[in-house]
Formats: structure tokens, sequence, C-alpha cells
């Protein structure tokens, strides 16, 4: 595969997850795609999204970040997970308006192993770095998932087995 190619991956419609839902009014609605190793995404943020001073707000950085290490697992490792633990390094102010990259990958891939350590970066349109992440995930299977999941077990796995091929 080149790796420049995009490959879209599916999400499922009508969720209302901040990040990637398509059923929030107010929320990011990230898609993914694959681009050899990586899952990425692009957004530009607007007025909504400030801290300070038409300075994106860091929480939103880190939630970008978050769900982009979320996605490189589930496209790559195709298994539900947690977040266990992350850590953000803010590198330059990310001014709204600017045309963002985000890129994840695969830190090791133990398969013996249910924590997942993945990575992420978010660079502007000039490729300058802005900020990044290191994250530990721990993968679940369908019998541990807690009830609060019940309802949504089958959609979730439902997800993972229309994912691209890798």
């Amino acid at each position: 595969m080149n790796s420049e190619e995009k490959i879209k991956i599916p999400k499922p419609e009508g969720y209302e997850c901040f990040a990637c839902g398509t059923a929030n009014p107010i929320g990011l609605n990230l898609q993914f795609y694959r681009s050899g190793d990586s899952v990425c995404t692009e957004i530009t943020l607007g007025k909504y999204h400030v801290g300070w001073a038409n300075i994106s707000h860091g929480g939103i950085i880190s939630t970008i970040l978050d769900e982009a290490m979320s996605w490189t697992i589930l496209y790559f490792k195709r298994v539900f997970f947690v977040t266990r633990k992350m850590e953000v390094k803010y590198i330059r102010p990310i001014l709204v308006g600017t045309p963002l990259k985000v890129r994840g990958q695969l830190i090791d891939d133990n398969k013996f192993d249910k924590k997942i350590k993945v990575r992420a970066e978010v660079r502007d349109d000039c490729g300058n770095l802005l900020a990044r992440s290191t994250g530990e995930f721990v993968a679940i299977n369908s019998e541990d998932l807690s009830p609060v999941f019940n309802g949504s077990k089958k959609e979730i796995f439902s997800m993972i087995d229309k994912l691209p091929p890798l």
C-alpha cells in the first residue's frame, strides 16, 4: 500500500460521542483514515473551541489526541478497550482556524499483553509539531465489559467487524 494512500475508516452513524459522533451537534465529528502504519484525521478548530485569546482549548486538543490513539487501536488491533492513562505535551499554541493533521501510531504490538501503547501528534499544514501524546490503553473482551456497555456490546463488536482489511 502506498503510504500516502488514504483508506477511509467507517464509523457508526447516530452516536453522540463528542469527538467522532455524527449525532452530536456541538461535537467534532472526526473522520479517520489509514495512511501507511498510521490512523489520521484532519480538522480545523473554530471559535467555539477557544481556550484563550484565539488559542484552541487544551482539553479539546487532548480529546483529539485521545481519539486518534483510540481509532489507531480500533483499526490495527481490532479490539475494544479503555484509556488507562495518557500524557500530553503541548509544544506550540494551536490557533483556531489552523488546518491540523493528527496522526496516531502503535508504539509496540505485544499480542500477549492487554496493555496497548500508542502515540499521537498534531501538526499544522506546514508540518510543524504542535502537540503530542502517549497513551496506555487496556483491551477488554466482550465478557469483561461492564454492565454500562450491555446495550452496546453487539454494536461495538459489529463496528470492529466492519473495518476495512489491514
